[in-house]
């Protein structure tokens, strides 16, 4: 039987916030969460910084048990602080999911996403282009349940 995954989308970015920029990463992931059977449970935007994203992450996973996904922020822009700010609220570190998403492209090692947990939650980072975005999804899908259903039930059987 296939858990139901409960998905949240977080976009970071200054453009998107303040309406001059299309928020085309969002619109992918939410297409590509969905045909996957997963459920969205809302999407949202916040302008970049530190601040702003652990705020923004603390909100989100306050009484949620599911998967959060960044999208934008992870580069080297000066702005871009989502992997700070991300790290700043989570409580356990996933390197291994953030290196698995990095290895999915070469530009992947621009990317500085972090993975871990808040609660019942899971956080990954993803970069903010559309198709980085789904690929760096798309390299860790396959684990995605088995990790949340663990935040919840350490019993969960090891998939095979």
């Amino acid at each position: 039987m296939e858990k139901e995954i409960k998905v949240k989308i977080l976009t970071v970015s200054d453009g998107v916030a303040h309406g001059v920029r299309e928020n085309k990463s969002s619109k992918a992931l939410v297409e590509r969460v969905s045909n996957e059977g997963w459920t969205i449970e809302g999407t949202s935007v916040t302008p970049d910084g530190e601040d702003e994203v652990a705020k923004a992450l603390l909100a989100l996973a306050h009484d949620f048990h599911g998967l959060i996904v960044t999208t934008g922020g992870t580069g080297f822009g000066p702005r871009d602080q989502t992997p700070e700010g991300t790290l700043k609220v989570i409580e356990r570190e996933a390197p291994g999911l953030a290196e698995a998403m990095r290895l999915i492209n070469p530009l992947g090692r621009l990317s500085r996403g972090v993975a871990g947990t808040i609660g019942m939650t899971l956080v990954i980072n993803t970069p903010g282009s559309e198709k980085g975005s789904i690929e760096c999804l798309e390299a860790i899908m396959d684990v995605i349940p088995h990790a949340v259903g663990l935040l919840s039930d350490n019993s969960d059987p090891h998939p095979v």
